[in-house]
């Protein structure tokens, strides 16, 4: 959709360098002219303040990873001590990066279901879904291994459950925890292994989201009708102004969040049992992972066979990546399918009902609730989308992008009139 860039330096220097290596064509085609859909709404936002996040939590993780210390005698005293009141500002850097994490999964969260709602993982979008997916599952496993990091009692506790669910992948699995762990159990050797990925994921993750990018820029951005650009002139708006002045918008307000959390209430995202050095010989009464990773958690404390949780919890992220298959509805957007609308939020408060599940202390009662919320989240998937692909009844949609803006002003100058 960008094309060819058709910038022309105005040195001679610069177009000598240009010729050469035309980097600044590059970024004048892809994020000043580059041909946006016009009706955009703020739910588009949320790309660029992910991208945003995840370069504040590269420079905040290099800047920790400075200081730290990959011991299982000196972690803990390196994080409390020496980062939190011996380097300069370490507590700020400290508080953004974990703070940060919970704000870049809630815009990921956000852009995700944004992207169910309208469609975005349908033709020709399938492989910027895809890609997509693949930066999701990075993300949780990045966030895990850093949640080990600090190398207090839940951070012990939950490397130790997680780390003991591949022992139940058959002929390998013992291999494999071997492998993470670096010995019999967890201890030492897994905080120095947790924290070399930790600190290479977050590049390979930085990289895929290049590949995002790109593909985003040959398929082209998806909008809140779902309808395809068809005139150029009339479909769309260059993204420098109109597009970046909305992210900019969007950025400054979630930025207003990130720094009330970083400032006022730093550890309120944090388990207070993570306060305490790890403790082999101790472990916390109700062990529960980061809020983000709570409704997986519930879905694997659900399923009673160890090994059937594990093939149901990386199940819960595979199905993600098919949807584009198992949607075959030629409606894109919501707005225009009145059923998927309502199956969609069910399906949104199935996830938030996971998440609380996965917070509370296991019980019969709530187990079973969590079986049938997780046979629901695959219900919406492999039997809700495609049952409605062939049967819902859908509403017109738009002839074209410029006619939707075009009758949506008219019927707001009528109301007002």
């Amino acid at each position: 959709m960008s094309g060819p860039s058709t910038y022309v330096p105005k040195s001679a220097l610069g177009r000598w360098f240009e010729s050469r290596l035309p980097l600044m064509g590059l970024v004048h085609s892809s994020f000043i002219a580059y041909p946006v859909p016009r009706n955009l709404n703020y739910m588009w936002t949320f790309g660029a303040i992910l991208s945003f996040m995840l370069v504040a939590q590269i420079v905040t993780g290099v800047v920790l990873a400075m200081h730290y210390i990959p011991s299982a005698t000196e972690a803990f005293s390196s994080v409390n001590d020496g980062i939190m009141r011996d380097v300069n500002y370490g507590w700020m850097i400290r508080y953004m990066h974990s703070n940060g994490a919970s704000l870049f999964f809630l815009a990921g969260y956000i852009h995700m279901f944004r992207g169910l709602y309208y469609g975005s993982f349908k033709p020709p979008r399938e492989v910027l879904w895809i890609i997509g997916v693949i930066i999701y599952f990075l993300m949780m496993a990045t966030a895990f291994m850093g949640y080990v990091l600090p190398w207090g009692s839940m951070s012990f506790a939950g490397a130790t459950v997680i780390t003991n669910l591949t022992s139940a992948i058959p002929l390998v699995g013992n291999s494999i925890a071997h492998w993470l762990w670096g010995g019999f159990a967890v201890g030492g050797p897994t905080l120095n292994r947790f924290f070399s990925l930790h600190y290479l994921l977050p590049f390979i993750i930085a990289a895929f989201v290049g590949l995002h990018i790109w593909a985003l820029h040959v398929a082209g951005q998806n909008n809140p009708d779902g309808v395809e650009v068809k005139d150029v002139e009339r479909d769309t708006v260059a993204f420098t102004p109109y597009a970046t002045i909305k992210d900019v918008f969007g950025l400054s307000v979630f930025l207003i969040l990130y720094a009330w959390l970083v400032f006022y209430i730093p550890n309120y995202l944090l388990d207070a049992d993570n306060s305490n050095i790890a403790n082999p010989l101790a472990t916390p009464a109700h062990v529960v992972p980061e809020w983000y990773l709570l409704p997986f958690y519930a879905m694997l404390r659900a399923i009673p066979n160890k090994l059937m949780g594990v093939i149901v919890l990386f199940s819960a992220i595979v199905v993600l990546a098919v949807i584009p298959w198992l949607d075959r509805s030629p409606v894109k957007s919501a707005k225009y399918r009145p059923a998927y609308r309502f199956f969609f939020w069910v399906f949104v408060l199935i996830c938030i009902g996971l998440g609380y599940l996965g917070s509370q202390e296991p019980t019969e009662g709530l187990a079973l609730i969590a079986r049938i919320f997780t046979f629901g989240y695959f219900a919406f998937f492999l039997i809700i989308m495609p049952v409605l692909s062939f049967t819902e009844k859908t509403r017109p949609i738009p002839t074209s992008i410029a006619d939707a803006v075009l009758t949506k002003t008219k019927t707001a100058a009528v109301t007002a009139g």
